[in-house]
């Protein structure tokens, strides 16, 4: 695998870094094993409902720059999700107790003209009305597949207006049509971080990198009891804290799906150690992690000794709801490894998970590290997931599964997802906040969640007396993998 180019443009995507997949049915188990024997081979749908962008995901981290702007070079259309990253950011300064502030955020307008005769005289109109305008202190350029189409030379333009300006003006190469692996976005703008805004190191700071989405801190106490200060990244970050991440003593990440690429190159080209474990999802994979980040940090025999504490406080309650909890039965569906995360979580709380519709599958990090691998932790930890499904938020084959298996509880991670359930009755459940179940008070705040959830299915349950599917009773009918083939270990549900 290719080690960080920071001399590259652009980073290859995850279906050639990484060799990742968006199609696969069969077992947990199986995909661990395919995944580590190297014969792991992405499954094709030959019917495809919709799929994640890319660029999507580079603009929703960017975005959230304190003291950046953004300037989509792109259709009006694909600004049509300004407005949700905007709430998403303002949401999550109120979590972080920030300044309310709207984020600043401009599209160029591509037209069918532009598309034949160019629009990069657009783009530098643009840059130089957002520099006008709002004064930022870096300007981050995404690009779109109509951008890309046309050949635009968005480098030449970012580089001259850096000049002129004064600031960075950083392009991010996130074409849409360039992966179908979305989070390949994610990617392309901690590319667009490290190679324009991170500084080479002046010196070792106390301050640890958190890499995460907008979640609520619950860092900095474990931090501070260390003597070390937990630094967020990026959203909420400014780009003089972004400037000198290079200088922190560690770089720990929420989820290895958001965050493999920005930790690797943080280790690779600045010496940022990082944190390689499984996520501290339940009691093991959070004993390891911890034990890792004392390793990392010297902090070994403090970090025994909060084992020691939080495994007391946790451990009566958590019994107790095992004990209401058992023989309730699940059906997950989530990104990545939070995805593998949360079938830890709920496993540990004693819940039969049935099956799991995981967006995509990377079989290695960037890292190269195995201990990291969240998926191959929980199957050895905790047993194999029968009806293990890679499928890229594919809504017909999610009804249909849940349909035959009609669980007492669905979790998603993506609110798009959630209907699905409710209209067929199923309790079900979707925490924005990705750190809600980190360590272990985070067993205890989803063991009560889920309880809240299975005791008020009233409205669910009027929801499916009310409402219809727009599937056909033909495709309820049909396996639901018909239209996915090459990856599939199994036929029938």
């Amino acid at each position: 695998m290719p080690k960080v180019n920071l001399n590259l443009t652009e980073v290859p995507v995850r279906e050639k870094r990484l060799g990742s997949i968006t199609g696969f049915a069969g077992t947990a188990g199986e995909l661990v094993d395919c995944s580590s024997s190297g014969c792991l081979k992405d499954g094709t749908r030959s019917f495809s409902q919709c799929m994640g962008c890319s660029s999507g995901n580079a603009f929703c981290q960017l975005s959230m720059i304190r003291d950046a702007a953004m300037v989509n070079h792109a259709p009006v259309g694909c600004a049509g999700d300004f407005f949700g990253f905007n709430f998403v950011y303002r949401v999550g300064q109120m979590e972080r107790d920030l300044p309310p502030a709207i984020g600043r955020y401009f599209n160029t307008n591509i037209e069918e003209m532009d598309t034949v005769f160019g629009a990069l005289s657009k783009l530098e109109k643009t840059i130089r009305l957002a520099y006008d305008r709002v004064k930022p202190n870096a300007i981050f350029v995404t690009t779109s597949c109509a951008s890309g189409i046309i050949g635009e030379d968005v480098e030449s333009v970012t580089d001259r207006l850096t000049k002129e300006l004064g600031i960075p003006v950083v392009n991010c190469v996130c074409e849409g049509f360039r992966s179908k692996i979305w989070t390949s976005g994610f990617d392309a703008a901690y590319h667009s971080i490290v190679r324009k805004i991170v500084k080479p190191p002046q010196k070792r700071t106390n301050k640890v990198n958190i890499i995460n989405f907008w979640g609520s801190d619950v860092f900095s106490k474990l931090l501070n009891r260390l003597g070390y200060e937990a630094n967020y990244v990026v959203p909420f970050s400014t780009v003089s804290q972004l400037e000198t991440i290079s200088e922190a003593a560690a770089t720990i990440q929420i989820c290895p799906t958001l965050g493999t690429y920005m930790g690797a190159a943080l280790e690779q080209v600045y010496g940022v150690p990082e944190i390689k474990a499984p996520m501290a999802y339940g009691l093991a994979g959070t004993d390891a992690w911890m034990r890792e980040l004392g390793r990392v940090l010297d902090r070994e025999a403090e970090i025994e000794e909060i084992i020691r504490e939080e495994r007391a406080a946790v451990l009566p309650k958590l019994e107790e709801y095992r004990a209401k909890l058992k023989g309730t039965t699940c059906y997950l569906t989530a990104g990545s490894a939070h995805g593998h995360a949360l079938i830890a979580l709920l496993s540990e709380l004693g819940i039969d998970v049935q099956g799991a519709a995981i967006f995509h599958h990377d079989p290695i990090y960037d890292n190269e590290d195995t201990s990291a691998d969240m998926l191959d932790h929980t199957v050895k930890t905790y047993g194999d997931i029968k009806g293990y499904n890679v499928c890229n938020k594919q809504a017909y084959e999610l009804v249909n599964i849940l349909n035959r298996v009609r669980p007492d509880l669905m979790i998603a991670r993506h609110g798009g997802m959630t209907l699905w359930g409710a209209k067929l009755g199923i309790p079900t459940l979707l925490i924005g906040d990705e750190h809600f179940s980190w360590g272990y008070q985070g067993l205890i705040n989803y063991a009560e969640r889920i309880l809240e959830t299975l005791d008020n299915r009233e409205f669910v349950t009027n929801l499916a007396k009310h409402s219809s599917m727009p599937y056909t009773k033909w495709w309820l009918e049909q396996d639901p993998y018909t239209f996915l083939g090459g990856n599939t270990h199994v036929k029938t549900y």
